[in-house]
């Protein structure tokens, strides 16, 4: 039988403040999920503004741990109460290491695992390689409720 999904991706303008921006996700999140969005993509990197587009070294303090990632704890209990699936993009640190990576996190808010993104663009307005190791996943795929 024939299943139809409905997807939402969000977009918005995102300042310094982590919290902020986290909030407004959140809002955006809830939204999509009234209007009868199953899976809700949030913008890429929505922590803070864009930080690629110049090599400074302060935005390596906005990594954090996959599973501790402040975008990861605040959304994934959001996820559990709206019943979507979210596909979480976070600045990731693995000890040393800092990747460009996502998290899906299941209807139930379950995380469910990692992609590190693999293509790492380099270039005027794309400094990524300054920032992001090339991702060591491999391409992943999930079954989500």
């Amino acid at each position: 039988m024939p299943r139809t999904l409905t997807v939402a991706a969000l977009q918005s303008a995102y300042g310094a403040d982590r919290d902020a921006n986290i909030a407004r996700t959140a809002d955006l999140i809830r939204e999509a999920a009234s209007r009868g969005a199953q899976v809700i993509l949030p913008s890429e990197l929505f922590q803070g503004p864009y930080f690629c587009v110049a090599q400074e070294e302060r935005w390596f303090g906005q990594a954090h741990p996959w599973r501790e990632h402040p975008c990861v704890t605040a959304l994934a209990p959001l996820a559990a109460e709206l019943g979507v699936v979210l596909p979480i993009s976070i600045f990731e640190r693995e000890g040393p290491h800092y990747f460009n990576s996502l998290v899906m996190v299941d209807a139930d808010g379950s995380l469910l695992g990692l992609y590190r993104k693999s293509h790492i663009p380099d270039g005027p307005g794309y400094m990524e390689k300054y920032y992001f190791r090339p991702g060591d996943t491999g391409f992943r795929v999930w079954d989500t409720r």
